[in-house]
């Protein structure tokens, strides 16, 4: 089961809507939605799966949001937690497209180099995400949480934990 919110900061404390993820598919998506929902500074999107991985995205502004993700192995079997897990937050490199000029289009393996071994590719990116806690460790440090306090929240009840130390846990629990 999953659970989405949005919490923006405003003049008069936080203010909280739950939120549907169907429709994104993408990072920029998700960007977009928080944007959309506040024209606040600080708009916080909340995600957790039960017992498994949660995770914040942090849009200030017009800045490039900003990820934590709990748990990348656990995230990386979601749909929700695909959207977050992008190459950069995993430390990896962009696959490299080339360009149509470079491709071999007419079915012969002249084109390819020498030393390709596709063997190597499958299901290489799936084996290289741990169990481990990627993304911005101080994205709530400016707000009350430090990253040590990230680091040992627990599945279940992290969202409700950061809305606490936010001064939000009321206006959490409402959409809830």
């Amino acid at each position: 089961m999953y659970f989405a919110a949005l919490l923006a900061r405003t003049e008069d404390g936080w203010e909280a809507s739950d939120t549907e993820l169907d429709d994104v598919e993408t990072l920029s998506d998700l960007t977009d939605l928080a944007r959309e929902a506040s024209d606040e500074d600080t708009v916080l999107v909340l995600i957790e799966q039960e017992d498994a991985w949660f995770g914040v995205v942090r849009v200030d502004g017009e800045e490039d949001p900003r990820i934590y993700v709990s748990d990348a192995a656990a995230a990386a079997r979601s749909s929700y937690g695909e959207i977050l897990l992008t190459d950069e937050l995993l430390g990896r490199e962009p696959d490299d497209v080339p360009d149509l000029d470079s491709l071999d289009l007419d079915g012969t393996e002249d084109g390819e180099p020498e030393d390709s071994d596709d063997d190597d590719d499958d299901g290489a990116s799936g084996e290289a995400v741990s169990h481990t806690p990627v993304g911005d460790r101080e994205i709530l440090a400016d707000l009350g949480m430090s990253d040590k306090e990230l680091l040992l929240l627990v599945e279940g009840d992290a969202l409700s934990t950061i809305a606490e130390v936010l001064g939000a846990a009321e206006v959490l629990e409402t959409v809830r």
